[in-house]
Order: structure tokens, then sequence, then C-alpha cells
């Protein structure tokens, strides 16, 4: 039955380069022998590798990687390991961390054309539809593990050839070929609460019910399809909604009902890799918008990212750190050369030049700024006292803010504006404007300025 599900599963990949994600528990070992043995009975054509991922977290960790490495020799498959670290964050388990780490991992060594395979099971289904079902989760969370999935930043695809198949017949096919396999000592922890379920719960619901877990996989299968309806019409709605990448138009989304409001929200998220939001944030939300004044601009902060609203539109930005005291005093003796400043916070890299020549053609808001004579000192800063200001396009001064306020700026972007100060005076908002006494007519000795940003 494993060879045959495995087999017809295949067929619909046949030129691509199956990953094996193998930790050495009966699962996976399962897996591995019987696309082994589909290799040698030259069913399966395409270069198979087992990968072995090495969180760390056991005792046993070294143990696994070598007996992962020595199954591999004996079935003639392909073997690679890697070492992840497993970082803290927040709102997010720990068995969640080092899941997305070993996906990531696997990513990174495997061709951009591979399948990656996982021994996930009919029984591991069902415990993860629970845990969803504990969570108060939507269809989303109920649709469980798909058995063709696309890896997050990355073109390969996730396959789970084995959902089909029960527990009991995986561990029935490990002992008819005799195999070895570990068993991970943290499985008889019922503190965990997928252990739990699997040592105390379901057996019972098994045994009151023996199709249980067929029935559960049925019901599964039936929020997958609704969800699949639910994100085509979150597209729709998404392609209406959208300005651009990061940007959203609050006037089309409060078109929208409160419950394709949630929708198109989450999946807009969703296609940004971040971390969903509860239902509690989005009627924040949703009422931040709906309720606010049009001065107001509002932000709600969901795990790692923000949304914030300026001028009818929604931001999609990240957790900024503050820049407020980094400041970068430049070494005059340079000033005649090419400086390159690196901003922090990934806000990218400030270019200072004398060359015209060296400022690319596609850098069209370089600022060319003409120098006084005597130059004490040339600084780019963040921070500011709100000074008074004449950029080379206004006929009067105003004070800084006021300025940034005129060109529509967002006000978290503000703040992450770099400043150009020669003698400590504001000449220029790198990227916007040169303040009128350092305009290219005042003075002959020039520089010109440009700021690549990395990110938003």
């Amino acid at each position: 039955m494993i060879l045959s599900t495995l087999t017809a599963f295949f067929n619909q990949y046949p030129d691509a380069p199956i990953v094996i994600a193998y930790s050495g528990g009966v699962d996976s070992q399962v897996l591995l022998h019987a696309v082994a043995q589909l290799k040698q009975n030259n069913v399966l054509k395409q270069k198979v590798i087992a990968i072995h991922v090495n969180h760390g977290l056991s005792q046993s960790a070294e143990l696994w990687q070598q007996f992962a490495k020595q199954q591999c020799q004996l079935f003639k498959i392909d073997f690679k390991t890697i070492n992840v670290n497993i970082i803290d964050k927040p709102r997010t388990s720990l068995e969640a961390q080092a899941r997305d780490e070993r996906y990531q991992a696997l990513a990174d060594l495997s061709p951009n054309n591979a399948v990656i395979v996982t021994g996930h099971h009919q029984d591991d289904q069902v415990e993860t539809f629970f845990l969803a079902l504990k969570r108060g989760s939507g269809l989303k969370g109920l649709s469980a593990m798909a058995s063709e999935s696309k890896l997050a930043n990355s073109e390969q695809k996730l396959l789970r050839p084995l959902l089909p198949i029960s527990r009991e017949n995986i561990v029935q096919y490990a002992q008819e070929h005799q195999l070895a396999w570990l068993e991970d000592e943290s499985n008889a922890d019922t503190r965990f609460d997928r252990n739990f379920l699997r040592k105390e719960i379901l057996p019972q619901l098994k045994a009151r019910w023996p199709n249980f877990n067929d029935t559960v996989t049925r019901s599964a299968q039936h929020c997958q399809e609704a969800q699949r309806i639910l994100d085509e019409v979150a597209a729709q709605d998404l392609t209406q909604c959208l300005v651009e990448q990061r940007v959203l138009s609050i006037a089309a989304l409060l078109l929208l009902s409160q419950a394709r409001f949630n929708q198109v929200i989450r999946y807009f998220i969703q296609q940004h890799q971040a971390l969903m939001p509860s239902q509690q944030q989005l009627l924040q939300l949703y009422q931040q918008l709906t309720e606010a004044g049009k001065d107001k601009n509002p932000a709600v902060k969901l795990g790692d990212i923000w949304l914030r609203r300026f001028q009818d539109k929604l931001y999609l930005t990240q957790d900024y750190h503050s820049v407020t005291d980094w400041r970068y005093d430049c070494d005059l003796a340079l000033i005649d050369g090419d400086y390159v400043i690196t901003m922090p916070d990934n806000l990218g890299c400030v270019f200072v030049t004398s060359n015209e020549k060296h400022i690319n053609e596609k850098q069209e808001k370089a600022l060319t700024l003409s120098l006084p004579e005597t130059i004490h000192s040339l600084s780019i800063a963040f921070e500011h006292d709100n000074p008074k200001c004449l950029p080379d396009y206004r006929q009067q001064s105003r004070p800084l803010k006021k300025v940034l306020q005129e060109l529509t700026i967002p006000p978290w972007q503000r703040k992450r504006l770099p400043l150009l100060f020669i003698n400590n005076e504001l000449a220029a908002v790198v990227g916007y404007f040169v303040c009128q006494p350092f305009s290219e007519n005042k003075h002959q000795q020039k520089i010109m300025v440009h700021w690549q940003k990395e990110s938003g």
C-alpha cells in the first residue's frame, strides 16, 4: 500500500529531484526505505537526497545524526546534514520555531526545482486538526496539513505523500521489513499537547469510533476546499484594494463587509510571510479605520509588523527600531572622493561623492549641493530640533516638520529620513530636497548625495 501510494504520488513530479526530510524516526525511516526501494527498482528515475536537520534540542541529537548517516549509507541514498539554531520569537511555540527553521534549512540545501518530502501520516493530520480546534482556529487552521504546499520564500514544493496512511500501517511496514528506527524521548511526555492527544485522547476516540481518523481527515479536506474558495475571494478583493506592494486603499477596504475585510487583511499579511493577526487584533484595526478621525494616524501592531494608516492608505511596515541617537560624522579629508555611509536598522546606504559619473544613472533622486569655502563639519543624522529651512523649491522658509508634512511623507518615515548637516546647519533632507543656502549655484565646490534604500 505504501509503495503504491508513493508511486502514484511521485508520478505527478517526474522531473523533480526528491529530497527526503529524514529524522530517523519510524515515519521518515519508512519513507526513506520505500523511496530507496522504488529507486532501486527503477520506478523512480529522479535524483533522491536525504537531509537530516540537527536542532540540537535533544541530548541525543548527535546520536540521531549519526544514525541518519548510517541508514542512508545502508540504503544507498545521498545524505546531507545541517545544524540550526532556534531563535526565541514572541507568540511562537518552540515546536513552531523548530519547524520553521527546519523547513528553511531544507530549502537552503535542496535544488531549486526539488520537491521536499516529509513522513507526516494520517495520525499526524488528526493531531494537527485537534490542536487547531483547541486554539480556536478558523478554516485555515482546521485545514491541518496539505498534501502539497509551497515553502515560504521559495519556489520548492513541500509534499506529504503519506497523509492517507495510518501510523499503524507505517509501523507494520517497518516491522515487516525489519527496519531500525529511533524514538524521540520527548514523545512520551504528555505535558506537550500533541503527546497528550496521541497518548490519552485519540486512542479512546478511535476505540469508540474505529473510523474516526478517516472522518477527521475528511473534515480537514472540506476545510481545505472552503479555505481555497476564501483565498480566491480574498485575492480578488486584494486586487481592488492594493495601491502598491505594501499599501492598501482604506476606502476600498471599507467597501467590504467586515468578514471580507478580515479575510483580505489575513491574505495580505500572508503574502508577506508575517504572523497571522488574532480576531481581536482585526477588530481593533477595523474600529481604528472606521472610528478614528481623518486627521489621526492610528497604528496596530501585529507580532513583528505594523499596519499604519496615513491619508486614506493602510501601510504594512516593519517594527522599526529608534534611530534618533544615530549620527555619522564624515572625514572632511575624504570629501573629494567617494563616501559610502551605512544607515542603521536596514535603512540602506547614503552615497556622497564629488564625481558625478559615480552616481548611477538610475539613481534619479541624487541631490547636488554646493559647499561653502570653509567646512568645519559634515554629518548625517536623524535627530533634529525642527529648524526652519528653505527648500530649493519653496519661496519661503518653514519649520522642517511642516515641510515634511507638505511632502506627504508618512509620520513614521519622517523620523527615519537621513538629514545632511554642514557646519551644524541643515543642508539637505537626503532623497527629497536641498536647502537653498547649499543649492548648486551658490558655490564652486560641489558634492552629490544619494540614498539607496533597502526597506521602507
